[in-house]
Parts: structure tokens; sequence; C-alpha cells
């Protein structure tokens, strides 16, 4: 791929029938050459041949109203056409033009993700008892109509553990350059979100895994759709999950597109420069009434990772196997709650088994009592919507002290029998 740049205009600067830029590079779409005349003009200035398209893709064939108040029908990406650098004299000259709202070329964001470890020889460490899922599946184990999507690094498709709850999923992965750092698939955009890290896979077997070699997951019975968005690059002797910020942006949009009840995103990406990571498209997902659940992050400080420390997003600390917080657990006043976090087993590429600690294991136990929540309620007839659910938890959850939200567990470690008790008050069942 050659490089990309993205462009925010104002809403009276539509231009609709541009292609998205996914269907121009596997060539579904007829190239645009022509933009605003201002734009344009400045690419032959600096001898720069590109195409122009859409950021996002339109759910449906025209912008719906969530879409265009989100501000994402005005929002391109200019593909370069040759290989060639982006000069900052061109950026800061599309900058002066009076319905340019933002520039910025794209770039790869590094999440903040926690290795995996062999679990071999490791003394299983079941966090049931901490949060009462066992209680809960007394309730529900979930319902195949309650959509789960997790942006991660992938999933291992055929992993005997999830392998029967996974729905079709996406492969957003695209990397612009640096490629010599990366490992594995990190070209592709397509419908294949094979997992090169591992990271995914773990994720998924806390929210679904059959219990078969590893404690059961939280909603084994909901159905996933796995959203490839992190590529894995080379650290050290190992790897990390990375991807284009903009791709991870499309990621979301296509999840909330494919109507998901709740996003896991255990991931997170230091805010750098301006404009706040994934601003836009969360705004979308929960004007689209879903839940989105992140990780606050692993470096044990006062800090924000995003989309965590968004507005509407839940942010999700980590507590240790003796129910305090994890000492790694990154907090601040935008952390929801806490979950487990502590020595997870879960499932592993290639029907292996590892463990991990991390932000990134307690999300999933979070994502995973929205879902059993919301699938409670269905089973009822009713819809169980993200405001409430929040409500839920949120009143349910066990406080480390006597204030109603704490800067480092939020509102507390969350509390699935307390909640599911709550819930069944509320629905007057």
């Amino acid at each position: 791929m050659k490089n990309h740049l993205i462009i925010w205009t104002e809403q009276d600067k539509r231009m609709d029938e541009f292609p998205y830029w996914g269907d121009i590079i596997h060539k579904q779409s007829p190239q645009a050459e022509k933009f605003l005349p201002e734009v344009s003009g400045l690419f032959r200035k600096y001898n720069l041949p590109v195409l122009y398209s859409k950021e996002y893709k339109p759910q449906y064939r025209a912008w719906t109203p969530e879409e265009v108040k989100s501000g994402l029908a005005n929002i391109y990406r200019v593909i370069l056409k040759e290989d060639k650098g982006i000069p900052e004299s061109l950026i800061e000259e599309i900058k002066l033009i009076p319905y340019v709202k933002k520039v910025r070329p794209v770039d790869i964001g590094i999440a903040d993700l926690p290795p995996v470890a062999s679990s071999m020889g490791l003394a299983m460490f079941d966090p049931a008892a901490q949060i009462y899922i066992k209680q809960a599946h007394a309730f529900t184990t979930g319902n195949p109509e309650i959509k789960i999507a997790v942006l991660d690094t992938g999933v291992d498709t055929k992993h005997e553990e999830i392998s029967d709850v996974l729905l079709p999923g996406m492969d957003f992965v695209n990397i612009l350059d640096g490629a010599e750092k990366f490992v594995g698939d990190y070209l592709g955009y397509d419908t294949d979100p094979y997992d090169d890290v591992g990271h995914g896979t773990h994720v998924c077997g806390i929210l679904s895994a059959r219990g078969l070699k590893m404690a059961k997951g939280i909603a084994p019975s909901c159905k996933v759709i796995p959203v490839r968005v992190l590529g894995a690059l080379k650290s050290g002797n190992g790897v990390v999950g990375a991807g284009l910020i903009d791709n991870i942006n499309n990621g979301i949009k296509w999840a909330v597109d494919q109507k998901v009840d709740v996003i896991n995103m255990s991931l997170g990406i230091k805010h750098e420069g301006g404009g706040l990571p994934h601003a836009e498209v969360i705004d979308y997902a929960l004007r689209k009434g879903v839940t989105i659940v992140a990780a606050s992050g692993n470096d044990g400080r006062q800090d924000r990772y995003y989309p965590g420390a968004l507005k509407g997003v839940i942010a999700v600390g980590a507590v240790d196997q003796q129910s305090q917080m994890a000492a790694f657990s990154t907090y601040g006043s935008h952390v929801s709650f806490v979950a487990p976090g502590a020595n997870i087993i879960s499932s592993y590429p290639n029907n292996k088994y590892s463990m991990s600690s991390g932000t990134s294991q307690a999300s999933p136990y979070v994502t995973g009592a929205v879902a059993l929540l919301k699938s409670f309620a269905l089973k009822y007839g009713r819809e169980l919507k993200d405001n409430q659910v929040k409500y839920i938890l949120k009143n349910t959850a066990d406080r480390f002290d006597g204030a109603l939200k704490n800067v480092k567990s939020g509102y507390g470690l969350i509390n699935l029998l307390d909640a599911f008790k709550l819930l069944k008050y509320k629905l007057s069942i």
C-alpha cells in the first residue's frame, strides 16, 4: 500500500459519489481522481498523483442520520498512487483551506497488549468465584441472538474451545510501510481474521470457551464476530499488536453495521497529536446503541488509553487473584469497573492454551457480563439498552471503599449475581 492522508471537511462539502477506500484496493470500484478544487490543486502543485475515497462505507446506500451526526460522512482518505512521502508543507497548506476541519497522515498505533505465556505446569485458576459467574449461568449462559464483536489480533477459527460460536469475521490489517517489522499477514483487508499473535484467541476464550480444558467462558452461548485490527509487530524476541489507527476505526464501523450488541476492545492507544483516537466512530457506535468495552491499560499509572478513555466507553481495570487491584492496572477517572485479570488461562492458536495477565483479560469479563444481561432481558422479550446495562453494573459492583467511584477501581468489581438480581427486579419477573 502507498501512503494515505485523512481529511475531515465541513458538512456542506460532502462528496457522496466517492468510492470506499477498501473497494479501491480490491478494484471493486472505479477510481476517483478529482476532489474539491482547492485540495486537488494542491496535490497537482506538489506533483503527487492520488486517488480520492470515502474513509467509511455507508451502512446502506445512503448515509444514515447517525453516520451524518457522527461526522463519518465527511471524512475522506486520499491514497497516493506512487510510493512517495507526503510533504509536511502540503499538509500545512491543506489545513489552511477554510472548509477543511482537520488533516493528518495515516499512522501506525502500537496497542498496549500483555504478553501470553505457555500454560504448561501452571495450576489452573478459575476466576468464576470472584464475580459469581457460575451463579450467573443459572440465569443464562447467553443467547445466540446476542452478538459480540472482538476487535483484536484476530482469532484461531478452528480452536476447539471457540470454533462453534464464531460468525464470519473481517481483517482490516493493511500496513502502509515498515512492513519489514511485521510478521505473518500484514497486508490484505480481507475476510480471514487469522490470529498471528495469540492475543485475540485468548480474549475469545475468556468470552466463549466451551470449558473443555479451561474454565467455561463467561457468555458461551452468545455469538462472536472476530475483527482483526492488529497485526504482529516484532518486539525484541516476541511480537506485539499494531495496526493503522484509521483501519481500527473502520473495524469498529464494520462491526457496528453487523448489528452487534457489544464490542470488546482489549487494546489501548495513547493520545498523541491532535484529535482523540476513535472519537467519531465511537460516537457512531453509541448512537446506534452498541455497548463498547475496552481495556484501561497495563502501565500501573494514572494514564489514558483510547478508546477506553472516551466518554461512553466502559473502561476496565484488573484485579489480582485476591480481588485486590492489580499493580499493572492503569487507572484514572475514566475507569468504569474492574474484573479478574491475573494469571488467566485461556485458548491460544493451534488448539493450545496459555496464561496471561492484563486489563486485556479483564475487559472480556465485563463484555461477557453485558452480553449475559442483554441475553436474559431478551429471554423475556425485552431489549436492554446501553445506558440500562451500565446502570445495572454500576449499582451492583462491589466497591473497594465507601466512595461511589474510585479513581483506581471505578465503580468496583463487577458482581454478576447481584446484577442479575437487580435486572430481574427491574424486569418485574
